[in-house]
């Protein structure tokens, strides 16, 4: 488990571009506001390999500014370790799920809870889409429903 019985997260999609940075850039904005960014440990990853090193797509970038949150992160893949050392694997679609059940299998003792983000949204869309090929407003979306979801998935857990 982690360090200093902090509790930890990753968000996980696809690329870890898009939909997983904001949602690991919102959620460290909330637990900051919250007083509790020094309990947990919060990191996002890719289960593709396509863009490690990148840093988040622009459009993702814009619509965090717009919302006042900025994130520094660079895209990395998910590794077996995290299956170790991560207490909840938060993902965004089925797709990614089963990848992620799939790699888990491949960690040994694989302690994670890997659920859908999505899971937590009291509206109930537990699909969170790749605005990748979207617009704008795509990206807005992902971002209300990471709102939606962290804040729930932080009270739960605190």
């Amino acid at each position: 488990m982690a360090t200093n019985g902090a509790k930890s997260v990753l968000f996980v999609c696809l690329g870890n571009i898009c939909r997983s940075p904001i949602a690991e850039a919102v959620f460290r904005k909330m637990a900051t506001d919250a007083g509790v960014v020094d309990k947990w440990v919060i990191d996002s990853g890719a289960t593709s390999d396509w863009n490690i090193g990148s840093s988040p797509d622009a459009r993702g970038l814009a619509c965090l500014r717009k919302h006042g949150i900025e994130t520094s992160h660079r895209a990395r893949q998910v590794t077996r370790e995290d299956f170790m050392s991560f207490e909840y694997i938060l993902c965004m679609d089925e797709s990614n799920l089963s990848e992620l059940n799939r790699k888990a299998k491949s960690a040994t003792n694989s302690q994670a809870k890997i659920e859908l983000l999505g899971s937590y949204d009291p509206e109930n869309q537990r699909i969170i889409k790749d605005p990748y090929y979207g617009s704008d407003e795509d990206f807005e979306k992902v971002y209300q429903q990471c709102v939606r979801c962290c804040k729930a998935f932080l009270e739960r857990n605190s």
